[in-house]
């Protein structure tokens, strides 16, 4: 009886190890590093003449990004940063585990929260924008810069206005990019934590070659499209409407006035 026993101890103690280690270990790649959370390069800082405000007062500034976190839809409704010419780069770097930013107080949502959920961690400051060092490669996997997105979209439409805005950048020797998700109380969640899925994603990029301002703004459908990028074109105005953020409010307010209020397709197409 005594051995009949310990065996039954034996085996609901290994059957609780098994889903420890299932829930904790193997639901990461095993080439994956952890993020080092005191990043050991002093970065490039943040250019904050750009920014734009925050409706939650939670702005965070890492080395290589800025971002206003929202935590009633634990995500950044806006992550904000220069890409730079000398940023772009293809050095292949090994993918870190996604853990919660360690500047928020009440830290960022938990990674399992997008476990099984069906939709993509998705970047809004890309870990491609980030592959000129480590740090800044890694300092993008904090899930403070993460939003749920279909695989199809994070693959498709997002990526292709992900590429094209390293095209301007390379084109334009350098771009202002401040992006995020429309996030309202109707949103569907996924977690735990009730992580909000946005139903609509935005990007705005400003360019300031040779002191000459343009803006261009993209509301997209959070779904599977083909249709070209022209067609999601918005002025910076209607985003503004939409999250209740203000974009540029340094510029001169006849600048931003003007800018903001155009499609400026024809500026950047």
């Amino acid at each position: 009886m005594r051995k009949k026993s310990f065996y039954s101890v034996a085996i609901v103690l290994l059957t609780i190890l098994f889903f420890v280690i299932e829930e904790y270990v193997l639901t990461e790649p095993e080439n994956r590093t952890p993020v080092e959370e005191n990043d050991p390069e002093p970065g490039e800082g943040i250019n904050t003449f750009y920014l734009p405000t925050s409706t939650t007062r939670q702005v965070v500034h890492h080395n290589y990004y800025s971002l206003s976190y929202d935590e009633a839809h634990e995500q950044a409704e806006w992550v904000a940063y220069e890409l730079k010419k000398a940023h772009l780069s293809q050095n292949n770097i090994k993918r870190p585990y996604f853990i919660e930013d360690p500047k928020l107080r009440s830290r960022s949502a938990d990674w399992r929260n997008y476990k099984n959920s069906g939709y993509d961690r998705g970047h809004l400051c890309p870990a491609g924008d980030r592959r000129f060092s480590v740090p800044a490669y890694n300092e993008t996997f904090y899930t403070s810069n993460v939003t749920p997105q279909k695989h199809s979209f994070n693959s498709g439409i997002w990526n292709r206005l992900e590429q094209k805005s390293r095209y301007w950048a390379k084109k334009y020797d350098g771009i202002f990019v401040v992006t995020g998700g429309i996030l309202n109380k109707e949103l569907k969640t996924i977690g735990k934590e009730g992580v909000s899925v946005p139903e609509y994603f935005y990007k705005v990029l400003l360019d300031n070659q040779n002191g000459n301002y343009k803006i261009i703004g993209f509301l997209i459908p959070h779904e599977e499209s083909s249709s070209s990028l022209e067609d999601f074109v918005v002025p910076v105005d209607r985003i503004e409407e939409l999250t209740g953020i203000d974009f540029f409010t340094k510029l001169d307010d006849r600048i931003e006035e003007k800018l903001e209020s155009i499609n400026g397709s024809s500026d950047w197409f």
